[in-house]
This record gives C-alpha cells, structure tokens and sequence, in this order.
C-alpha cells in the first residue's frame, strides 16, 4: 500500500510540487516568449539599418501621400571642413556629389552646378507626380503609345487592358520602364505632353533652379536637364516617401500582371544592388547617349545615411563605392 502524502498548510507535499512544477514552466515559457520578441525586433532593426534585399511578392499598399516638402538648402551647403572628404583619385566624370541624406550636407563636389541631361534619373519626379495625384490601386489603361515606346522598357504591357498602378510603378523605377511612364502620365493627366507640364511646374515648386523635363521617361534628351544639387533634393524626397523608398530599394518584384501566369517578374538594374553593396537602398540609374551612365545612390551604415549623384560617369558604380567607402570612413561608420 502506498503511504499517504504528508499534509502541509491544508495541501498535500505531491501537490504543491505539481503547482510549483507548472509555476515554474510559466515563468520559463514567459522567458522564452520575451527572448524570441527581443531577437525579432534586434533583428528587423539590423534590417532596415543595413538595407536590406527586399522581395516584393506581395507589396504594401498605401494612400496617395502630399507632396515633399521644399528644401531651399539641401543639396547646396558644404558640410563642415572635419566632415568633408578628400580623395587623391580623380574622378572621370562630368558632374557629382556625395551628400548627408539627413541633412542635404555636401561632402564631396565635383562641377556640382552644371547643367547636364539626366536620361532616367527624369523619372524620379515622374514617380513623385504619380504618388502625388494618384492611389497605387488604380487601374491604369495601356494606350498605343504606351506600347509603341522606344528604349528601355517593361516590355510586356497588354494593349487596352488595365494594369494596377503600384505594378507600373515598380516597373517604372526598377527596369526603368519607358512604357510604364507613358502609361502613368497619360493617367494622372490626360497625355504625357500635359504630365511634363506638371513636372516643371513641380520642379518650380521645389526652387529646383536648373531642372527642366522634355518628357515623363527622361528618353529626349533636348530640354530635359537637371544638375547634382536639384538631383539630390529629388532623391531625398524620393527616400522620404515609404512606397517610393521600398521600391527603389528591391533587388527584385513579382507583381501581379494580366498575362499568361498571372504575374510580372521585374530586376532592378541599379549596379549597386545588383552587386550587393551593404547598405544600398536605392535610388535610380539612367543612360542615354547625350547623358552617358548615370547615377542616384543612397546607402546606409549604422547611423550614417550617404547619397551620391553622378552624372556622365565612365564607372558610376565603381566611382559611387569608392565615395561611399570614404565618407562612411571620415564619419566613423563602420
């Protein structure tokens, strides 16, 4: 026969250690709970600091946003003197800058006034005008003009069907869709003649005092023109708006798309991304041959936040690591 369990307080001895056993499974369960919510958040910071590869299977929707804030002084002040790089190598390339994202800082400078053609770098505005005027869930109608482009493209935009604004938008930013562009601006206002009349207008708005558009895409290059500074306000604005940011950052998208299979796979051809430079996080390329390569990149590390803009470059990405490499070094982030 058993003995029978010893009574302590009105509770057996075999009781209280079943509570206590529960008891203490509770705490260790809590613990782990807390442990495993710390890693997440730990690492989901390490993401958005390091810029990450971002999928966009199923991208964010979000509401038309107000127009970016005008910045007289960003992207036309020299940083302070400790802050300023210097490099012995000699940049080939017309134009450029490396700047402070957060505050518009000049670092680096080479002929940073000078009015050049900016090819694709145009459709930065064209991707801020849309937002502006228009909702990610629309549905765009693909005109004869929007498929009879010429250079760079998404390529398979179907005739007379409708394709949902964020697609185009991705399509325009990442491939650097010339279609995609057409499309957008015949939606938001009528005809891409009456879109450009709306990027220089937005452009004055801005005090962007030597940007001009001749088109939504940036393919002409008569008349469409920008130079480093303006083209660094344009990035910022760009970087400050959430949709914008995540696409110019994706190394790739699968999109929904009215074809065969259902979906658009899209690349985004900014070298930096491509090449996985750490930190990178956008913004936009562009070539023409008036223009020459082009560049608009952003990169992030630790608390430091670098663009550099780089116009008719022989090694845009090339020249844009080394300038990022100096300017993370000068500014102690590793």
């Amino acid at each position: 026969m058993s003995q029978p369990s010893v009574l302590q307080g009105g509770r057996t001895r075999r009781g209280g250690l079943r509570r206590g056993t529960r008891g203490r499974r509770g705490v260790v369960f809590l613990l782990l709970g807390a442990l495993l919510t710390l890693a997440f958040l730990l690492t989901l910071m390490a993401a958005r600091a390091t810029g990450p590869e971002r999928s966009a299977l199923r991208p964010r929707v979000q509401t038309r946003l107000p127009a970016p804030a005008i910045r007289p002084t960003y992207g036309s002040v020299m940083a302070p003197a400790a802050e300023q790089v210097h490099s012995r190598q000699t940049f080939h390339l017309a134009s450029g800058i490396l700047f402070d994202v957060w505050t518009g800082r000049i670092l680096w400078a080479h002929n940073p006034g000078r009015r050049l053609p900016i090819a694709s770098l145009t459709k930065m505005m064209t991707a801020l005008l849309v937002l502006e005027r228009a909702r990610p869930t629309d549905q765009v109608l693909i005109t004869r003009q929007a498929v009879h482009f010429s250079g760079s493209g998404v390529g398979l935009l179907p005739l007379g069907k409708r394709v949902r604004l964020l697609t185009l938008l991705y399509g325009l930013l990442l491939p650097s869709g010339n279609d995609a562009a057409i499309a957008l601006a015949q939606h938001v206002a009528g005809s891409e003649t009456n879109f450009v009349k709306l990027m220089n207008a937005r452009a004055q708005q801005m005090q962007l005092g030597c940007t001009h558009f001749a088109s939504a895409s940036g393919l002409i290059d008569r008349d469409n023109y920008s130079c480093t500074t303006d083209l660094a306000v344009l990035a910022h604005s760009v970087l400050e708006q959430p949709l914008l940011s995540r696409i110019v950052g994706s190394r790739f998208a699968i999109l929904p798309f009215p074809i065969k299979g259902g979906h658009l796979f899209l690349w985004n051809n900014n070298p930096l991304l491509i090449m996985r430079y750490p930190g990178t996080d956008g913004v936009k390329t562009g070539y023409t041959n008036a223009s020459g390569p082009c560049l608009v990149a952003a990169a992030r590390r630790g608390h430091a936040w670098l663009g550099v803009v780089l116009l008719h470059s022989v090694n845009p990405a090339g020249q844009a690591i080394k300038l990022f490499n100096l300017g993370f070094a000068k500014l102690g982030a590793r």
